[in-house]
């Protein structure tokens, strides 16, 4: 018989639904029982979801987690320890407590309160700096939140109290590569402090942001004894017994593709389940990156919950249609082919006088490109109104960056899907996908980009290659480089310009776009807030 059993509880819960939540922390604490555990540790905020944002500036959300919380205590089946919001009478916090005989026996308040990516924790809770240590069956478990850990501190602290292992609540979020920052980060704390340590994590898509779980557990030398598989909900038993944790099972890590596309499927289920969307509606165009949301909105939901409609106009290649009719036929979605050249020469025709009144232009410029791009988007949000599903916007990262879309043309819509993957993964993804099972047709992947406006167009006619767009992105945007800083590492100036420049003018247009999957780490969401209006001029 091991000295203790933890319950690490990987679960997915919504922002807000308090019932709902806590239906779930109960049935996973029921397997907890009937397998043994002697306590469950959950996730972070697990009672009201993460991020809350401005639900934490309520009294009346503080009353009802409360109430929530304690109705929990009376019923919990096992002890548990469970991430909740508290106010004091004083202060809020981001708070864990300790729910055993009917009672809270103790709560732990978070002491780093992060402020930098998709976090604002400082705008809602106060810091603490108390530790908490509490007896389960006979061992002394110091609590940490998220944060507490990813630098020295707290875990000294919580071990100097008296803790013999340590229990982290984490809320945190994918991004590629997080992983393995998470196994450093928590090889730093166990260095330190001599002692195993469990980290539950949650899961599941919460507007833009998802969370992979991916939850472990280290023992007293660093070493990985228990992991859980990522994005999705799971349950694991954890021993600790002389002293250390009893190796246990582990699953094999993702590859970075596997990652990706289980982030951005996850993101798209939860993202229509947790808002009542019946299904999908998604404009094909026989471009690349339609289809690879098509392909992503069908693993999500099932191909009987998506629709696609195919809008040819006059500029549309035959081998466009062709493409999206394989692709169709290989996915089993439904479909609908709606030309829009009628429609064009009605504009035209409609807008005549007033273009005449305003002066001499060009027979054809943008104008007349974003107008079809405006006509496909009214008429997705016309079947959008009228079956209740929701629009998937097609843009990827590169092309929100240099404004390469049309505002309520091709971003109309209600969920940008690969909103964060640049150009060069699109491709990566395509080509994934296809090891699965052959869904994309090959002609989509292989043919030149193209926004099929006018004859003969192609992205690169405007645009460096994308190779070297999304790398100059990658520096400026992610990383915070100077453009002098890109033109040293080789780039041509020209491109810096004209890469900065667009991105620059174009902060107008994401602020109007749809909300969208974060998979890096930093994407034009939460954690990328430049003004609209500035008169700054970089560094050349």
């Amino acid at each position: 018989m091991s000295l203790l059993r933890i319950a690490l509880a990987q679960i997915n819960v919504t922002v807000g639904d308090l019932t709902g939540n806590v239906a779930r922390i109960e049935a996973a604490a029921a397997r907890a029982l009937a397998g043994g555990a002697h306590v469950m540790l959950t996730p972070e905020l697990a009672l009201c979801g993460y991020p809350p944002e401005d639900l934490l500036l309520r009294p009346d959300f503080y009353r009802a987690c409360e109430n929530a919380l304690t109705a929990l205590a009376k019923t919990a089946a096992l002890p548990m320890i469970i991430g909740h919001p508290l106010f004091d009478g004083q202060s809020t916090y981001n708070a864990a407590s300790l729910l055993a005989n009917g009672r809270i026996v103790a709560t732990y308040r978070k002491h780093r309160l992060p402020n930098y990516e998709v976090f604002d924790e400082e705008r809602y809770f106060a810091e603490s700096n108390t530790p908490c240590v509490v007896d389960i069956n006979g061992v002394r478990c110091g609590l940490a939140i998220c944060a507490d850990i990813w630098e020295p501190g707290v875990a000294e602290t919580t071990v100097a109290a008296g803790a013999e292992i340590l229990l982290t609540l984490n809320a945190s979020p994918f991004h590629l590569a997080k992983q393995t920052r998470r196994y450093e980060v928590m090889r730093e704390r166990i260095a330190a402090i001599g002692c195993p340590a469990l980290y539950a994590n949650l899961v599941g898509g919460q507007d833009e942001l998802v969370f992979d779980g991916a939850s472990f557990a280290m023992d007293g030398k660093g070493t990985v004894t228990h992991q859980l598989t990522a994005f999705a909900e799971s349950l694991a038993f954890v021993d600790y017994a002389n002293g250390d944790l009893v190796p246990g099972e582990t699953v094999e890590p993702l590859t970075s593709e596997a990652a990706l596309w289980s982030a951005l499927t996850l993101g798209v289920k939860d993202y229509l389940d947790k808002n009542n969307f019946p299904g999908a509606i998604i404009g094909l165009s026989g471009g690349i990156d339609s289809a690879l949301t098509l392909a992503i909105a069908v693993d999500a939901l099932g191909a009987d919950k998506v629709r696609a409609v195919m809008m040819p106009s006059p500029w549309t290649a035959q081998m466009s249609l062709d493409d999206s009719r394989e692709m169709i036929k290989r996915l089993g979605v439904e479909y609908d082919e709606i030309a829009i050249g009628t429609l064009m020469e009605q504009y035209a025709v409609s807008l005549a006088p007033t273009f005449a009144r305003l002066g001499e232009k060009p027979a054809w410029d943008t104008t007349e490109e974003n107008l079809q791009a405006r006509i496909r988007g009214m008429m997705l949000m016309a079947i959008s109104n009228r079956s209740g599903r929701i629009v998937l916007t097609t843009g990827n990262k590169s092309e929100m960056a240099v404004g390469y879309a049309t505002l309520y043309g091709d971003m109309a819509g209600g969920f940008a899907v690969i909103k964060d993957v640049f150009k060069t993964r699109v491709y990566d993804l395509a080509h994934w996908r296809n090891t699965v099972s052959n869904v994309i047709p090959q002609n989509i992947i292989t043919r030149a980009p193209s926004a099929e406006l006018k004859p003969d167009q192609t992205d690169q006619d405007t645009l460096p290659a994308y190779e070297v767009l999304d790398a100059i992105i990658e520096a400026y945007m992610e990383h915070d480089e100077s453009p002098r800083e890109i033109i040293a590492r080789g780039y041509l100036e020209t491109d810096v310009r004209k890469v900065v420049g667009m991105l620059k003018r174009n902060e107008y247009k994401r602020r109007q776009s749809p909300v969208g999957i974060r998979v890096s780490q930093r994407s034009f969401g939460k954690d990328w807030r430049y003004p609209i209006t500035s008169g700054y001029q970089d560094e050349y």
